[in-house]
């Protein structure tokens, strides 16, 4: 068998970030209670609502825009069964409250991805500009572009 497809490549290139991020939720869901030195009244509602809404942008980024419905059903079931994990989890509790959260964080980053093309292009914009092709690079590029 051959090498990695440029197709296969590119669906691994898209899903990297959501597995990432799939993998660390389910990392710290499976430590026992995490607590902190400052303790807020239902701030891991905002967290919640943050990582899944961020999840539920990536995802959709992953499956192609116009798969909104499947990437906040996909997420959701996903935050479903980290509750479920935690549940079974020694020193955590499955919360129904958690969950809304979650679906709620997905709902609203895909619908602002989605409806609000400057919020898009500033996801989409690069963090750093790349450098400018110059002599022999270009050239390079050029041949390699032409075959």
């Amino acid at each position: 068998m051959g090498g990695v497809t440029l197709m296969q490549y590119s669906a691994l290139r898209r899903w990297a970030y959501p597995v990432a991020v799939a993998t660390l939720v389910v990392i710290a869901s499976s430590r026992s209670a995490v607590e902190s030195g400052v303790r807020i009244e239902n701030f891991d509602k905002v967290v919640h609502f943050s990582v899944y809404g961020l999840l539920g942008t990536l995802v959709l980024r992953a499956l192609g825009g116009s798969r909104w419905g499947w990437a906040i059903v996909a997420v959701s079931l996903f935050g479903v069964s980290d509750e479920i994990h935690q549940y079974f989890t020694p020193g955590r509790s499955m919360e129904f409250g958690d969950w809304v959260a979650d679906t709620l964080g997905a709902t609203v980053a895909v619908t602002a991805y989605r409806q609000w093309t400057w919020y898009r292009g500033r996801l989409e914009k690069p963090l750093f500009a790349r450098p400018a092709m110059g002599g022999k690079t270009r050239a390079v590029a050029m041949v390699v572009n032409a075959v």
